[in-house]
């Protein structure tokens, strides 16, 4: 029977050879055949999902809680400049996030879970998603059943925020709800030499930037976390033109999904209010992203349990939370109960930074608390 440096060494060659090979949202086809063959090599039963997906089931039929463990396949439209020896060979693309981590972590599981089959006192359910990186894969995955029979579900991500050996999982909200909008604004161009003729886009853009920012500032408990960024500010052609349009681009981000939708609704007023005093006219359209990760109390609860005896005790970090990234487990943990867990790499390059790389160390501790999770001790 392997043992754990064993399944480690291997899930730790798979992870660099996907960070060879990443792919893209939507693209992961050799990332979700490697996952495909080792799950059969292993000799864990699987069923595709959600194209390049997979959900793999062990312990079927037994009648005790019946867990689930996430991981993402895709990677990033980023150049990689780590220069480490498993470098994406793939040039613009790179796993930027740590998804091949993710992945090869729950491989590793995978192999322990099986070589330890009949001593789990559940049933447990491996899901392998594409398309986290705004994909709404773990939407997709959900529409196509992945969660039937599932009484409670896990993930992880790395996050070098956290020191090395410590690890997030707060009860309640852990990621936030985000969206996307753009506010488009006319006026009336005209030469710059007589502004008294024109109606000024780009001041009234440079208002509602202004205005905006009081969303947070003088709206918003400061209980509560948000953010409202104008990330693109587009108009014009020349130094003395006053242009006819602009065009401003942001994204918007809560702890809760209510507040998501109430800064948005904010962004509508004031986007109103600074082109009525400029005499424009503008239109404000919005895509919501993810919905906030909201962990279940008693789900939360069984993870940091786990991790105290894997790492230590007085390892859970509670400030800073809920981070402003999100995450499309959220998807999960409104279908079932569940947690969402950070563990922390104490790297000084955060996630899509094109100098990112996972830390390996995050493996065996991912393993063992799969493991742990799903009824079984790995020490």
């Amino acid at each position: 029977m392997p043992d754990l440096a064993a399944i480690t060494a291997r899930a730790t060659a798979i992870r660099h050879d996907l960070h060879r090979h990443p792919e893209l949202t939507w693209q992961e086809r050799r990332t979700g055949g490697v996952v495909r063959d080792e799950l059969t090599h292993l000799g864990i039963p699987w069923t595709p999902c959600a194209e390049h997906g997979a959900v793999a089931r062990l312990a079927v039929g037994r009648s005790g809680r019946h867990v689930a463990f996430r991981a993402d396949l895709d990677a990033l439209p980023i150049h990689e400049t780590t220069g480490c020896a498993h470098q994406s060979t793939i040039p613009g693309h790179m796993h930027a996030c740590g998804h091949d981590g993710h992945t090869a972590s729950l491989l590793g599981a995978a192999a322990w879970l099986k070589a330890h089959e009949a001593s789990l006192p559940g049933p447990v359910t491996l899901l392998f998603q594409p398309a986290e990186e705004g994909g709404h894969g773990g939407r997709r995955m959900v529409e196509e059943g992945c969660l039937e029979g599932i009484d409670a579900v896990f993930g992880y991500h790395n996050w070098s925020g956290l020191p090395a050996g410590h690890f997030a999982c707060p009860d309640g909200p852990v990621m936030a709800a985000n969206g996307e909008w753009t506010a488009r604004i006319s006026g009336r161009g005209g030469h710059a030499a007589s502004p008294h003729d024109c109606i000024d886009p780009v001041l009234a853009g440079a208002q509602f930037t202004v205005l905006a920012q009081q969303l947070v500032s003088r709206q918003t408990a400061p209980q509560e976390a948000a953010v409202v960024s104008v990330t693109m500010f587009h108009a014009g052609t020349a130094d003395n033109v006053i242009p006819d349009t602009a065009e401003l681009t942001g994204t918007v981000r809560a702890a809760t999904t209510a507040r998501r939708e109430a800064l948005v609704a904010g962004l509508r007023r004031v986007l109103d209010a600074a082109c009525a005093a400029a005499g424009a006219s503008a239109t404000l359209t919005y895509e919501p992203t993810y919905p906030a990760t909201v962990n279940h109390p008693a789900e939360a609860a069984r993870a940091r349990n786990a991790l105290d005896g894997i790492l230590g005790a007085g390892r859970c970090i509670t400030a800073g939370m809920p981070l402003m990234a999100a995450e499309d487990f959220s998807y999960y943990l409104q279908a079932k109960p569940g947690a969402y867990i950070l563990l922390g790499t104490g790297r000084t390059e955060p996630c899509h930074s094109p100098r990112f790389d996972f830390d390996d160390g995050l493996i065996p501790v991912a393993i063992r608390l799969w493991s742990n999770l799903a009824g079984l001790s790995s020490r």
